[in-house]
């Protein structure tokens, strides 16, 4: 028998065999990633300038779960700047969606992520999706050492109005039984306690973190969505434990020392302070989807 016809009658096999399978052992699985710069794994480089990387969670999620679904092959349709705004129209992001190659001509990220979706609706060709968005409509909101509360709030609101849009459009497009999943958010705002007059701001913000988040995570479970709790992850809360911190002369909040560890925000100019995570926290923001999808 030649080896197209093996293949052919081996694929015929495990079809008849395995008719209770998502998809076919012979088919192609697809693992969708959708968001904002962390989708795209972005960090500062030596100059400070934030680029795409491959280090990102998509990236080293897309490695854990290749062990485990063979021929996985990853999309990423994450865009740099991305609000949730700009995902459901493909207008407004602050960041140059053209030259990061972002979106379509006229079109959106939802749009795209609605066309590939569709375009592949057989049972568990898409294998999962992950999605983070919303931290781009409250990140702006740090001015100096002080946090502008009325912006906080007005990005509140528009990711309480955007996302279950977003959620609700995403499973509709997506094949039944395909895993869903989207992540609570790591709080860059901690960086604050650092500076003398910036503590209890940097506190002040863990508040408005745990508010954010457990609205995530109802708008999540209420669209279909698994939950990847990242907050927890980056032990976002833990404000009344101490550790030590290099370069700091006493103990600070655990939760300000792993921001310190897991993102870029308390290096030194020109590449910090900036609120992307580096490699370590995107791991640890894999681990979260990975622990989600199961």
């Amino acid at each position: 028998m030649s080896p197209s016809r093996r293949r052919g009658a081996i694929c015929a096999v495990v079809a008849a065999i395995a008719l209770a399978a998502p998809a076919s052992a012979c088919a192609g699985r697809y693992y969708l990633s959708l968001g904002d710069s962390l989708a795209q794994g972005m960090q500062p480089n030596a100059s400070g300038l934030t680029v795409n990387t491959d280090q990102g969670y998509a990236d080293q999620l897309y490695t854990i779960e290749r062990a485990r679904i063979p021929g996985l092959k990853l999309v990423k349709l994450g865009c740099g700047g991305e609000t949730t705004t700009s995902f459901l129209t493909g207008r407004g992001n602050r960041a140059d969606a053209f030259l990061l190659g972002c979106h379509p001509a006229g079109g959106s990220q939802m749009a795209a992520a609605e066309r590939f979706l569709r375009a592949h609706r057989r049972p568990g060709e898409v294998a999962f999706v992950t999605l983070d968005i919303g931290a781009n409509d409250v990140d702006g909101c740090q001015r100096g050492t002080e946090i502008n509360t009325d912006c906080v709030l007005g990005g509140v609101e528009r990711v309480a109005t955007n996302l279950p849009k977003i959620l609700r459009r995403l499973h509709r497009a997506a094949s039944p039984g395909t895993r869903l999943a989207a992540m609570t958010l790591y709080d860059p705002f901690l960086q604050l306690y650092l500076a003398p007059d910036g503590r209890e701001e940097a506190l002040t913000s863990v508040g408005y973190a745990r508010n954010v988040n457990q609205g995530l995570e109802q708008l999540y479970r209420a669209a279909g969505f698994r939950v990847a709790h990242v907050d927890r992850a980056f032990r976002t809360y833990d404000t009344s434990h101490t550790t030590a911190l290099a370069g700091q002369a006493g103990p600070v909040p655990v939760a300000v020392a792993e921001v310190c560890r897991l993102t870029w925000m308390c290096a030194p100019a020109p590449v910090g302070p900036n609120i992307h995570a580096d490699q370590a926290g995107y791991h640890v923001i894999a681990e979260a989807f990975a622990k989600a999808l199961g």
